[in-house]
């Protein structure tokens, strides 16, 4: 046959590779031989590429030995069919009524060229040719070397119907089931792999829980794989070898090519070369592998998630393995999007676990900071206001002093509530609020109102409370409960506005007891009011700037709440005022 100009020769290897299929249409063709006269039967698949391959041969060994697994372009025997003679399934060409080089082609045997009429020569063609149940061309019998040396008559040509519609029928069952297998191996393989990688929360275990799939599902000897900035490794390999740049540096070129093309490429002798590569890259690919390793083709596929390319996967096989089929390239592309997109995932929360682990640490280390200078501290506060009390009972002091004493004692007075800030959120930060029981929150909401009353007289804010005359109990300590409560008072007084009011009601539900505080100060800006509940935030608004505190006291009372099973809520507009809502479940509830 003259083979096409274009013609690529691809690895030498049945891509039928089932036993039991081959084994089947062996029996198949030892069963023409017996049955028809004709001494030489073979069966070909047509390839995705276009080419025809022998994949069984029953006759001469020396033809045997020529035919099986060989390769021919299927387009120039489709050419001398339409002048064949029609004998139903079988169709026969005289050797002068095509131009295909037969020696080139395939064999011939090595008879007379010169026949009389009625006899067989050589380079004459008898072929069934096969088609699916959907009218595809998936097959060609043909069959050669009559006993008798005689071209078929009539009678004998209507015998050679009946054999050839029979076998034919064997024939396509068995290649299609053939094809049916492959689809059911790759699509069971690509959901075994997806559902690996979709529970791996790593990189490595992405490829420790895939590879050994991918190698099953696609049959190959190996696998490797690289990701973009990092080096190759062999994810299933019996005897891995480290490939040098000179492999790995186009291999990964053509990948990322391939993945803006949505393409795999197959590296194998006599192989097109895959673009964009030189002849002299794709060579250099090839020779570690066949000198290197002990395979001699290679499937690859980039892997990646969306427009990015993420690196890619390299399946291997031996000499004489089965050829990557076209059904085989469509899957690897599609494991290679599935792979990425499960390498994104794993990568993705990698990178959020190692920055909760960062934060975790610098939340422990802040801790331990805040306890250590607050206990640092709270000897040296204990100290001077010790020595303060004394100096103010000094009789002999001047006025001048005594301003200065005064001025001191209110600074340690701040010092030591941000302190005592400081070290109650230490505790509460370890998630530990002490031994619980009922406490009645109408006394402690009572005391801390009154408490309230002298700054806020000062300023001409009035102070209204409702309490329940039944009391209103939750389980908590008191010692907690007090901060809550002291700080959304305070913080009511301090923001409200001079002359302006303060309501302070304590409400008693069946399942909660409900603490709110309302003013009519300053407000809150909407994208303030998620912060405000942050450890040290303090409003960029000057005039809440304005006013003195440590931005502790609403974190202190959302931890208190929390560990105690309720919840707090906020509403609040600028100008308008600000209502803080404390919900907390009755103790006995």
């Amino acid at each position: 046959m003259i083979d096409s100009p274009d013609f690529e020769r691809p690895v030498r290897g049945s891509r039928w590779s089932d036993d039991q299929s081959r084994q089947a249409l062996q029996a198949i063709a030892e069963s023409i031989v017996e049955t028809t006269g004709f001494d030489l039967v073979g069966i070909s698949a047509v390839r995705d590429d276009g080419y025809l391959q022998q994949l069984c041969v029953v006759g001469p060994e020396e033809a045997r030995a020529a035919l099986v697994d060989s390769l021919a372009p299927l387009d120039p025997l489709l050419v001398a069919l339409e002048d064949a003679e029609d004998w139903g399934w079988l169709k026969y060409v005289r050797h002068d009524k095509h131009d295909i080089d037969v020696d080139k082609w395939g064999w011939t045997s090595d008879g007379p060229r010169v026949v009389a009429d009625g006899f067989w020569h050589p380079e004459d063609i008898l072929v069934a040719p096969l088609h699916s149940d959907d009218g595809r061309l998936i097959a060609v019998l043909g069959l050669d070397l009559p006993r008798d040396g005689l071209i078929p008559d009539v009678a004998k040509r209507a015998l050679l119907d009946v054999f050839a519609r029979q076998a034919s029928r064997a024939v396509v069952a068995t290649l299609e089931r053939e094809r049916m297998a492959e689809q059911i191996r790759l699509a069971s393989a690509a959901a075994d792999i997806v559902r690996r990688a979709t529970g791996s929360m790593s990189v490595d275990d992405v490829l420790a829980e895939c590879g050994a799939a991918i190698v099953e599902g696609f049959r190959a000897t190996a696998l490797w794989l690289q990701l973009a900035g990092s080096e190759p490794r062999p994810v299933h390999d019996s005897r891995p070898v480290p490939p040098p740049p000179s492999f790995t540096d186009p291999v990964a070129r053509f990948a990322e090519a391939a993945w803006a093309a949505q393409q795999v490429g197959v590296f194998a002798p006599e192989r097109r070369i895959p673009e964009p590569l030189r002849a002299d890259e794709a060579a250099a690919v090839m020779r570690f592998l066949t000198t290197e390793t002990t395979a001699e083709s290679l499937l690859v596929a980039p892997l990646g998630a969306g427009s990015e390319y993420l690196g890619w996967l390299g399946l291997s096989r031996r000499r004489g393995e089965a050829e990557w089929s076209e059904g085989e390239a469509a899957a690897a592309l599609d494991i290679g999007r599935d792979l990425g997109s499960a390498l994104v995932t794993a990568r993705n929360f990698e990178h959020e676990h190692r920055l909760v682990e960062e934060l975790k640490t610098l939340a422990d280390y802040k801790s331990r900071l805040v306890a250590t200078v607050s206990h640092e501290l709270r000897t040296p506060l204990t100290s001077i206001v010790g020595y303060l009390e004394i100096l103010d009972g000094d009789d002999g002091l001047s006025e001048h002093s005594r301003k200065a004493v005064a001025a001191i004692q209110r600074g340690s007075t701040r010092l030591s509530r941000v302190v005592e800030d400081l070290l109650v959120l230490h505790r509460l930060a370890d998630g530990w609020i002490g031994t619980t029981g009922p406490v009645d929150l109408a006394p402690i909401v009572a005391a801390t109102v009154d408490l309230n009353l002298g700054p806020a007289g000062r300023r001409g804010i009035a102070v209204d409370s409702e309490l329940p005359t039944a009391g209103a109990t939750v389980l908590g300590t008191a010692h907690d409960l007090e901060h809550v409560v002291a700080n959304l008072v305070g913080n009511a007084v301090k923001y409200a506005r001079d002359g302006g009011r303060v309501q302070i009601v304590l409400e008693l539900t069946r399942d909660e007891v409900v603490l709110r505080c309302t003013d009519d100060g300053i407000g809150i800006a909407p994208e303030d009011q998620d912060q405000v509940f942050e450890e040290f935030y303090r409003s960029p608004d000057p005039e809440a700037a304005s006013r003195q505190g440590t931005g502790l006291g609403l974190a202190i009372v959302r931890r208190v709440v929390d560990q105690l099973g309720g919840r707090i809520e906020l509403e609040s507009a600028l100008g308008v005022g600000s209502t803080f809502r404390v919900h907390l479940p009755v103790a006995g509830s």
